[in-house]
């Protein structure tokens, strides 16, 4: 296996890039390889072949005075060099096939969440990795036989590495013209599952984020509350009982990012800290750089690793990283420097309505809110849909794309959601009113699919967890996703219409309020249904959040709460729109896209974040039970297979399932036997 020299290639590409001007005006001045190498040793897929991975680092120069940066929260503070130019690095991960006359010729960008690649897990059925090398990191090859070039890059600056390859920006920091640091108030809710006594200010199941320190370890005027959920006023808890600090061998250590409370957390509490920080990053640069390394792949001459090689783009990501695109295209950061568009297409994946804090001073890219936790971020705000749309309460109008519209350059889009995206991140504001009266037109360029029955994490394991149910084990990503990524390309390349939107409707009664859906619910012994879903609060930052991205009001002053809607379910309890996978449409149980939590969590009784919940049908009638047992609804194997079978051919009729999907669904299905006594 032959790895290309490092400092060789870095070099001669770096003198190339600086003295070609039209690769210098993609904003890339360098690139340095770190290594170059066949994948999976050579391991041939279909009649593309092999491929190669290229990793390293790209260095980037953007002009603040440029228009297409205006949009970028505090540009204007970042240190610049010589030429007046604010330098920032990315790393970068790039496949594609070794004979480039067998590629597609079609980039597609896996935004990475919270620096882990999830393009290979979700389209190939891949072994998780950041640092794919071997066959089982190609999974079953998808991607791979369909000709695409795969790029990760860094851009978010909160990700810290911990030993498992995350991908990584180096961002600059804001400083005020005197050289002095910028400090601002801030804002952060920490809730915790299980007691613990210190916590850091970011901290998530998929890693601790890089927070703001505190301008001091004393930080007089900071402020701690405590409550039981947002319904509660909020009680101070006393200076004397919380510190910045970290807990290590039991003993609190002075930590500027991190809340240490003496008592312990409570599980399910909510505590808000508000508190003086120093020193944000510029964040808004890592879309900056996403747009400029893909221009430079598409676009760039000499020292580009992929020259020749595309002809389109499309970006894809999983719920934080798809509210990345959607804040992306919101900003309108697209075209590069000579105004050629980055993506011609996009696929968002479980971000709700959601954009967020991505682009503003003291942005935390890893905070959404739900119905209990973090209601207090403006990661969903105004407006939600991407078409025009207005707000009776505040007299706002808006359409998330806009910018792009202005410009020519509206790329084309899937929003695919899953049942928790409705209930937990109040996806309906898509295509509804802010009322929820009425649907809402959708643009010739965006396709709206919900996966009915699904829920947000994607095939859980059934135990419970956090929650009061088991949680929902569904497989929808793989199946459905390389559909439509395929469905894309196609739409992309030759204009070849995608499936038709599929999403529940107001006009048709599939959209409905949470109080319909409870009296639509079957009766299931020991379950209770939800009281209500996530409805995002009116938040006012002050007069300079929509226009420079800076928070004047902290914490943000509370209006009405969006109005928001669920979808609506058959006698089963199963979803009646979207695309329906043969689970649902031909069930052995019903899934949801909502799932309580545990008392023994705190919180109990309301909804478990982003988890969904799976409840097997009856083996036979019972009096506590109101939907059909199995045997009742489907006589013989025969005739379950009969049904089962109907569903994916439609499906696959209709583009929603590949036929290689298909046949592995039926499969599978062939191998059940619930008729064996």
């Amino acid at each position: 296996m032959k790895i290309i020299n490092r400092r060789f290639v870095s070099a001669v590409f770096g003198f190339y890039l600086l003295l070609t001007g039209s690769v210098a005006r993609a904003e890339v001045v360098r690139v340095e390889i770190e290594s170059r190498q066949p994948f999976a040793g050579g391991m041939r897929f279909g009649q593309v072949g092999g491929y190669e991975s290229i990793s390293g680092q790209l260095f980037f120069e953007v002009d603040p005075e440029q228009p297409i940066n205006q949009r970028i929260a505090d540009l204007e503070l970042a240190p610049r060099n010589k030429s007046g130019k604010v330098e920032f690095r990315a790393d970068f991960f790039l496949m594609q096939p070794i004979d480039p006359a067998k590629g597609n010729r079609c980039l597609l960008y896996d935004v990475h969440n919270r620096g882990n690649k999830l393009a290979l897990r979700t389209f190939n059925d891949a072994l998780n990795t950041n640092t794919p090398t071997t066959v089982e990191h190609a999974g079953n090859g998808f991607l791979f036989r369909q000709g695409f070039t795969l790029l990760w890059t860094g851009w978010n600056g909160d990700v810290m590495e911990d030993g498992t390859d995350r991908l990584l920006a180096g961002l600059p920091i804001a400083s005020n013209p005197d050289g002095s640091p910028v400090t601002g108030r801030n804002y952060v809710e920490i809730s915790v599952d299980e007691k613990c006594f210190s916590q850091p200010f970011f901290g998530s199941p998929w890693g601790v984020s890089k927070a703001y320190p505190s301008v001091s370890l004393r930080n007089d005027d900071a402020m701690l509350t405590m409550r039981r959920d947002r319904s509660q006023p909020a009680q101070e808890v006393p200076r004397e009982d919380w510190s910045f600090a970290t807990v290590v061998d039991d003993k609190p250590v002075p930590d500027p990012t991190s809340l240490h409370v003496k008592e312990g957390f409570r599980p399910g509490w909510l505590y808000e800290l508000v508190y003086t920080a120093r020193d944000p990053r510029v964040s808004g640069l890592g879309l900056a750089g996403l747009r400029d390394a893909v221009a430079f792949l598409r676009y760039g001459s000499t020292g580009n690793p992929s020259l020749g090689r595309i002809d389109r783009a499309c970006i894809f990501g999983i719920s934080q990283s798809g509210r990345l695109i959607h804040q992306l295209f919101y900003d309108g950061l697209n075209r590069d420097s000579l105004g050629r568009p980055a993506f011609d297409g996009a696929i968002i994946h479980v971000a709700g309505a959601g954009k967020g804090l991505f682009n503003a001073r003291f942005g935390m890219a890893t905070v959404f809110p739900t119905q209990h936790r973090q209601n207090l971020s403006p990661a969903d705000s105004f407006p939600f849909a991407p078409m025009p749309q207005s707000d009776p309460e505040t007299g706002q109008t808006g359409d998330s794309l806009s910018r792009l519209r202005a410009s020519g350059d509206l790329p084309r889009i899937f929003f695919v959601q899953t049942g928790t995206e409705y209930w937990s991140r109040g996806a309906s504001l898509l295509h509804t009113d802010v009322e929820a009266r009425q649907d809402l037109p959708l643009d010739a360029n965006v396709r709206i699919y919900h996966i009915a029955g699904a829920a947000h994490l994607g095939a859980s394991p059934t135990d419970r967890g956090i929650c009061r149910y088991s949680r929902n084990p569904l497989k929808h990503r793989g199946p459905v996703l390389r559909a439509l990524l395929v469905a894309m390309n196609q739409w992309l390349r030759d204009g070849t219409e995608p499936p038709p939107s599929r999403y529940p409707r107001i006009d048709d009664g599939s959209l409905v309020s949470v109080a319909t859906f409870r009296k639509q619910f079957p009766q299931i012994d020991s379950v209770t249904t939800p009281e209500s879903c996530y409805q995002p609060l009116r938040l006012d930052f002050g007069p300079r959040w929509t226009t420079d991205g800076i928070a004047d009001t902290v914490p943000p002053a509370v209006g009405k709460p969006f109005m928001t809607l669920v979808p609506a379910v058959d006698r089963d309890g199963n979803e009646v729109a979207g695309i329906r996978l043969p689970e649902v449409a031909v069930p052995l149980a019903t899934y949801t896209g909502w799932n309580l939590r545990d008392d023994a969590f705190g919180a109990g009784g309301l909804l478990a974040d982003l988890h969904g919940g799976w409840f097997p049908f009856p083996t036979k009638p019972t009096d506590t039970d109101s939907r059909k047992s199995i045997r009742q609804r489907y006589s013989t194997r025969a005739d379950y297979l009969s049904k089962y079978t109907d569903t994916v051919l439609e499906l696959t009729r209709s583009r929603y399932l590949l036929d290689e999907d298909g046949i592995r669904l039926l499969e599978e299905a062939a191998a059940r036997d619930l008729w064996i006594d």
